[in-house]
């Protein structure tokens, strides 16, 4: 059963600002409406390798083993690092790099996926998050995280997509000034820098 507290817990959770939040936006604002929601896809579909390995009990792994956490978290810091040069270093406004405006929206989800399952952290976050929302008396726990988990992936997908559409109503301001554009594409790729060194310096937990 899926509770009041959980939908509303799960809300606060998911509206925080991230890196898939950061991303949908990002491709919003300089892709339009349709990519947004192919990042927003993306990000959503990345959480389903991290919410399977809780629900499994995977994800005590990274928890207990430092250096699979450790390789995964750096993997993840660099390519968040890679995003941030590659937007930096481009001479183009409303694009993430010089290939983005040829790229088909299966790319532009796949990198949304990559950002969230490249992210350690998430499958502790399930780990700790979803149990406190299942009854002791319970008679299948892991049917019941399953539905807590599909619930909180829809609820990504629906809070992402409002992000992401939102942000594309500014794509047009944008483009009739290229200095904005290209100050506002800076402050993303430092934010994306920002990101990355902060998964890099973190912790289990």
């Amino acid at each position: 059963m899926v509770s009041i507290e959980f939908l509303f817990t799960s809300l606060i959770v998911v509206l925080i600002p991230g890196t898939g939040v950061l991303y949908t936006v990002s491709t919003g604002l300089f892709l339009g409406k349709r990519a947004s929601l192919f990042a927003a896809l993306g990000c959503t579909l990345g959480i389903l390798p991290s919410l399977l390995a809780s629900v499994l009990g995977l994800a005590a792994i990274f928890h207990t083993s430092a250096l699979l956490f450790q390789a995964v978290k750096y993997l993840g810091a660099a390519y968040l690092l890679y995003l941030a040069w590659m937007m930096w270093r481009s001479s183009s406004p409303l694009v993430l790099d010089k290939d983005q405006t040829q790229s088909k929206n299966s790319s532009i989800a796949f990198r949304g996926f990559i950002i969230n399952i490249l992210n350690p952290k998430l499958s502790i976050f399930f780990l700790a998050y979803l149990p406190q929302f299942i009854s002791p008396e319970s008679e299948q726990p892991l049917l019941g995280m399953l539905l807590l988990g599909g619930v909180f992936m829809l609820m990504t997908f629906g809070v992402f997509t409002v992000y992401g559409f939102v942000s594309s109503i500014f794509s047009e301001l944008l483009v009739h000034s290229k200095k904005v554009s290209t100050v506002i594409q800076k402050i993303f790729a430092g934010s994306f820098a920002a990101l990355g060194l902060k998964l890099a310096f973190s912790e289990r937990g």
